[in-house]
């Protein structure tokens, strides 16, 4: 990933998009096969030849016909599972998707040239607008290099939901709606969202086809912490984002109703490059406790970010940043790879505007005032209660002792010591293994996503088992992707632990959510 941009690009980022092959459909003896790996390490003897019979029932009966039209679908699908996977694992869920979808996390910066200061939020958030800018230039000019692994093409079509994407609520169910264009297929929305103390407003983020500079995003955002200074708060509309899906749709029908002018301002919303969230957090987090600043990214004001939006840049009172992002458009590699172009550009400047500091004259930012009434502002009441009450226990410490060098240094895979030592810790705590999963992807195929694998296994049990016995050797204990930047987001299950983690050369931080 450290070389994002050539200086003389010759392949061009959606270049391959029509040339990946389709997203294949496993073999129905291999899939049975791996459920019963994964289920081996949970089960007794008695439980596991049960599970065998009932899979082999399976496979020779209807799982036959099943697979078929399995097959039968791949046929005039180039990616048979996409629609699939868009429904029901994002846009038919009814419950809060803010709160228990979205994922979100810090910003590495505070680890070199930005740690907590006050005083220069709005400076260092015009710096980080610029080079998040330049990116969307980036992909909107195709001059980001295409992914590959090794010399195999990646899909690169989730990049495309970074910028002008929204999540739209319905009754039963969401659409998404993207507005971006890359520069050969049309005119793209240039503008952004402001949003600071329940209050939105909107600049054109190009001024004469040229990117506003730092010193002119630092205007504009200056102008909109003048007009929220010392006034009320806003309405805070934003929190019905974070409501029920179903209860969200409707008061959004009633909002549309009450005045024309406020689907205007929803579209406006939707069609921004972004959301920049104007916090008045402290949270001070540290290159070795990022807790308060990960916990404010996921669970921080409802009336500064917009939950459906694809991508909300959260800038903290004390110059540190955040980000929170709906999960549905994309995987969190789309915006891992963002943050992590910004982070090595602020690196290479020492995190300074070394440009012109001229501002050219340009329209101020445009408040976006909703229409409401009491029954919006109940519904804003009941958003910002059920959000509130919400427990979402996160912590996210960095480990320093050792980081991916020394763990190479032993001829070990860094992710493969990460999982184990997650299920040791596990087996410890709680006597045995924990059902899990870890995230793998599949953009090697046509708008491929992500599949998961299954860690737990039984050398890993076995594994755990000779860790805690004492009398065990040194020899026999040993069993024989990495960024700057880090995120989270709620567990998969009730009651569960998520656990989100980087590893870098000499350190490697994680963020268990529970």
């Amino acid at each position: 990933m450290t070389n994002q941009v050539s200086e003389f690009p010759t392949e061009r980022t959606f270049q391959y998009q029509h040339s990946l092959p389709p997203l294949p459909v496993p073999s129905l003896e291999g899939s049975l096969a791996k459920y019963l790996d994964a289920v081996r390490p949970f089960a007794t003897e008695e439980e596991y030849q049960v599970t065998a019979a009932v899979v082999k029932r399976f496979g020779e009966g209807i799982g036959k016909d099943l697979h078929q039209k399995l097959l039968q679908r791949a046929r005039t699908h180039r990616n048979w599972l996409e629609e699939w996977w868009l429904n029901a694992a994002y846009l038919e869920l009814r419950y809060p998707s803010q709160l228990n979808v979205n994922f979100g996390g810090p910003a590495p910066y505070l680890e070199h040239c930005w740690p907590p200061t006050e005083g220069v939020q709005l400076q260092r958030t015009s710096i980080s607008m610029w080079h998040t800018l330049q990116y969307w230039d980036l992909l909107r000019t195709e001059r980001l290099d295409p992914h590959k692994a090794g010399n195999v093409v990646l899909d690169m079509d989730q990049f495309r939901m970074l910028f002008c994407t929204c999540k739209v609520p319905g009754v039963t169910k969401d659409t998404i709606i993207n507005y971006f264009k890359t520069e050969s297929e049309g005119p793209c929305p240039s503008h952004v969202v402001v949003m600071c103390k329940g209050r939105f407003f909107s600049f054109d983020a190009v001024c004469d086809g040229h990117i506003l500079t730092p010193p002119e995003l630092l205007r504009q955002l200056t102008h909109v912490k003048q007009c929220c200074e010392g006034e009320p708060a806003g309405d805070g509309v934003a929190a019905l984002t974070s409501e029920e899906r179903t209860r969200w749709a409707k008061a959004r029908e009633y909002l549309i109703g009450i005045d024309p002018a406020n689907k205007t301002i929803l579209e406006t919303i939707q069609s921004s490059l972004f959301v920049v969230s104007l916090d008045d957090a402290k949270p001070y987090a540290t290159a070795e406790n990022y807790t308060p600043v990960t916990r404010e990214a996921l669970t921080g004001d409802p009336t500064i970010r917009w939950g459906d939006k694809s991508y909300n840049s959260l800038s903290f009172a004390d110059g540190t940043f955040g980000s929170n992002c709906d999960h549905a458009p994309y995987d969190a590699m789309v915006l891992v790879t963002q943050g992590y172009y910004v982070d090595q550009q602020l690196k290479a400047t020492d995190g300074r505007w070394k440009g012109s500091e001229t501002v050219q004259p340009m329209p101020l930012p445009e408040e976006l005032v909703f229409t409401v009434d009491d029954r919006v502002r109940r519904d804003v009441a009941h958003a910002k209660q059920q959000y509130f009450e919400t427990d979402l226990q996160v912590v996210c410490y960095a480990f320093t002792s050792f980081g991916k060098a020394a763990i190479k240094q032993r001829k070990l895979h860094p992710d493969t010591f990460i999982q184990l030592a997650l299920q040791l810790a596990y087996y410890r705590q709680h006597g045995r293994l924990g059902s899990c999963y870890e995230t793998a992807m599949t953009r090697r195929f046509y708008h491929g996503r992500t599949e998961t694998m299954r860690p737990c296994t039984l050398e890993a049990q076995n594994w755990c088992h000779t860790m805690l016995l004492p009398a065990a050797s040194v020899s026999v204990r040993v069993l024989v992707g990495y960024t700057t930047v880090l995120g989270a987001v709620a567990p998969m299950v009730h009651h569960g632990y998520g656990f989100f983690y980087r590893i870098g050369d000499d350190r490697w931080a994680n963020t268990p959510t529970h």
